[in-house]
């Protein structure tokens, strides 16, 4: 069983690997780390928001509030600059509005026995509204923080470079792997998401852990939201649309079952960094539009998806799917 569970992580490992080679025998310059430096970058705010979104799906849950929170909190985040805000003082403002916001979801979740969709679709709808009666435009971030932020990284051997957004993204996947399997909170989160009836006979604290893994997805959203603004050095009421379905993607790809109790926070990494290589695959084609990055995404989560199916058949990672 312990070696089971690791076969959807290695499944992700596999297909990561089969793209980075294909497109290192087809395109000249792709087998590098400046390849490498800017996916990691580029994809760092998703990964973030993906990491906090394993946590809830592990749980059992879903949240849909994720692209709306990294909205607000670049429109927020921009309209304090304007004031004279620090952006370290505003991050971390929208830090804690993060993780309050998702542990009142996580508690309406509970206490009123909904489907968390439900709540988290209000959730989003709310958020993406909060968006427009801060700001209708676009508002750029002009502190000079924002540019010694842009311009820090850690350069690799080979020409490439780590950013600083990509940094923070690593730190805090560091630290969700810590969370997860190292503290006993991760532990209930797991035992939460295979069997809620049992946790609860086990003496797991079911409410506590359900809103602690929704604000601990808010906060990693709001952190997402962040490092968004950072890295586009702006605020936008419609930036963030439709991440909430990249971030659930990148952790269904990262070998975390939709059904919950099955999965490793490792395992996002790659489920992310596997969206990041397909789109730039294509901008290394040149001669395939963007639609094509949607297409290819959508084949391989239908057959991650397939296969999730076939291994919990096979080896019964839940006792009821």
């Amino acid at each position: 069983m312990t070696r089971e569970r690791y076969l959807p992580l290695l499944a992700t490992i596999v297909v990561f690997a089969a793209l980075f080679i294909t497109g290192g025998l087809l395109y000249k310059h792709f087998f590098s780390t400046l390849v490498i430096g800017h996916i990691l970058a580029d994809n760092a705010f998703i990964i973030i928001a993906a990491i906090g979104t394993t946590f809830v799906i592990l749980s059992g849950g879903i949240d849909l509030s994720i692209g709306s929170m990294i909205g607000f909190v670049g429109v927020c985040m921009a309209n304090l600059d304007a004031v004279g805000w620090h952006p370290l003082a505003s991050a971390a403002l929208m830090l804690a509005f993060g993780a309050l916001f998702g542990a009142a979801q996580g508690f309406t979740i509970d206490f009123c026995k909904a489907q968390p969709f439900i709540i988290t679709l209000a959730g989003l709808f709310l958020l993406r509204g909060a968006c427009f009666m801060v700001n209708l435009d676009s508002v750029p971030i002009r502190h000079p923080f924002v540019m010694a932020f842009a311009g820090a990284n850690i350069p690799f051997p080979t020409g490439g470079f780590l950013a600083s957004s990509a940094i923070v993204m690593l730190v805090v996947l560091a630290a969700g792997i810590v969370i997860a399997h190292f503290t006993r909170f991760g532990t209930y989160v797991y035992a939460l998401g295979g069997d809620s009836a049992s946790a609860l006979l086990m003496g797991v604290p079911v409410r506590k852990t359900i809103v602690s893994v929704y604000a601990l997805g808010g906060f990693y959203s709001a952190l997402a939201g962040v490092i968004y603004a950072l890295y586009t050095s702006s605020g936008y009421p419609l930036a963030g649309q439709g991440n909430e379905l990249s971030a659930i993607a990148a952790v269904v790809l990262g070998g975390t079952l939709l059904t919950g109790g099955v999965g490793l926070v490792a395992g996002t990494l790659f489920g992310g960094m596997i969206l990041g290589l397909i789109s730039t695959l294509i901008n290394f084609n040149g001669s395939l539009n963007s639609a094509w990055i949607m297409i290819s995404g959508g084949v391989l989560l239908f057959l991650f998806i397939v296969m999730q199916k076939s291994l919990v058949s096979s080896f019964g990672f839940r006792r009821a799917t």
